[in-house]
Parts: C-alpha cells; structure tokens; sequence
C-alpha cells in the first residue's frame, strides 16, 4: 500500500480541523455547578465506581459533566485521551507547557492534535522561563524545584480548571508507593471539582498494550529509558529495576511536582 501523497495529507489535516471547529462551534455551554453539588457527586460516584470499570466510568462522566470535563495530559503517550475520546469526541486536553519540555514532548503534543478527536489547550504560565530567569535567577528548578513546579505547573493548572466541573488524569498506582492508594474518583478540594483517574489500576505494560492494539501515539522516550517523562532538566533516564519515577528529581527529596498532592 503506497504512502499518502502530500496533497492527500493535507487534505486529511483540513478535514480534521474543519471537524474541530465544528464540533466547537456547536459545542454547548451550560452553568457549572456549585462546589456542593459536585462534591455530593464524587462522593456517590466513588462508591458506585470504587472497582474501576473504566468504560462504565468514562460513559458517566461523558453523561454528567460533558464538555465540562478537561483531561490533563503530560504527552509521555497518548493513551489517556485516546480512551476519554471515544466517549466524549474533541474534549478538551491540558497541556502544561512549561518551557522545559524535551523536544520528544513537544513532537508528540503535536501529532496528537494533528491526528486525534480531541482539543489541546496550552496551559501557560504567567512569565516565560526569561522572566522568570529575570526574577528569580536562572536554573531556579536546581535550587528550588518546588517554587520552580508551583509557578509553571501548579498555579497555571488551577486557573485553568476553573472552566471546568470534572478532570481526567492519568495518575496509575502502580507509577509509585505515594500512588498506591489512588481512589477512581474524589473530590479535589484544592481545585473545587470531581478527580477521576480511570486508568489507576492499569500497569504500564497495560498502557503500552493499549497504544500498540490502538495505534496510539506514544513519545519516543518512552523506549528510550524514560518510562516517567517530566521537564527535561529534571528528568533522567531510569535503569532496569528503579522505580519508575526514579528519573524525576533525582537526587532532590522531591517526587511529586504537586498536581496531585
């Protein structure tokens, strides 16, 4: 079978464009529900899907919270929003562009929104890396990786789900000990609106099945030694053995970003 021409690849680009802007277009909008109301949900749901069943979960959220719901997503695979896609087409999905991604990251974050049912948003922070470089000094992620983490990650984040009643992520149990207890849904009292996390129970050979069976886009650093993938100065590659998450601020007493804690 002989490759698409570019013409055909074009083609095939401004179809999935013009899909997207449609489907935004048409897209509607409701009132978000006060913080009660939604907590009062994630707690009915997190008994009622306390055992997973990632479809069962994923057809609820797509009926209760609709394009209200964001899926964040840090671009080490595809495999999240691909699942999320097939019940709610184009939904939203938050990419935290730091300024410190690996060019890996970038590439993928690319070809998803080339090539998937589904709208990135960036997320950005308020300074860029100079401005911040100018306040606060430069390679402050090596002296202060958390403030580093707070203000182009943690605070970006929060503005962004303000929009939003529900959010995805693709946080598994099997990714460190501090996640070994992840619930399928919670209530995000930091944030103000329901956490699930459809994919907890999944291993990561359970991922990377699922990308190979679906043909999901997977980042290149994955088969590369980095099967947890952060900004690039505070990612290393991880030997055989190591916890996954090893390779994220090795050698600082640090291994969350604050996300999810």
């Amino acid at each position: 079978m002989s490759s698409p021409t570019l013409a055909e690849r074009r083609e095939r680009q401004l179809a999935h464009d013009r899909e997207r802007s449609e489907h935004l277009a048409a897209r509607a909008e409701r009132p978000r529900r006060s913080p009660d109301e939604l907590r009062a949900l994630a707690l009915q749901a997190s008994t009622r899907f306390a055992d997973g069943e990632t479809d069962a979960l994923l057809a609820w959220v797509a009926e209760e919270f609709g394009h209200l719901t964001a899926v964040a997503c840090s671009m080490a695979d595809a495999v999240l929003p691909h699942v999320l896609a097939r019940h709610i087409p184009w939904v939203d999905t938050l990419f935290l562009e730091t300024g410190y991604h690996f060019a890996e990251t970038v590439g993928t974050r690319d070809a998803v929104e080339s090539s998937m049912q589904l709208t990135i948003v960036d997320v950005m922070p308020r300074q860029s890396v100079a401005e911040q470089d100018a306040q606060y000094g430069e390679r402050l992620f090596e002296r202060d990786p958390a403030l580093c983490c707070q203000l182009r990650k943690v605070e970006p984040l929060t503005e962004t789900l303000g929009g939003y009643e529900a959010w995805i992520t693709g946080v598994r149990r099997d990714d460190s000990p501090l996640r070994a207890d992840t619930p399928f849904v919670t209530w995000d009292e930091k944030n103000g609106l329901v956490k699930i996390n459809p994919l907890a129970d999944w291993s990561f050979d359970q991922v990377l099945d699922y990308a190979n069976e679906h043909d999901v886009i997977l980042n290149p650093l994955l088969n590369d030694g980095y099967p947890s993938i952060g900004c690039a100065p505070c990612t290393r590659r991880v030997a055989p053995g190591e916890d996954p998450r090893a390779g994220r601020w090795a050698g600082l007493d640090k291994s969350e970003c604050g996300l999810h804690t």
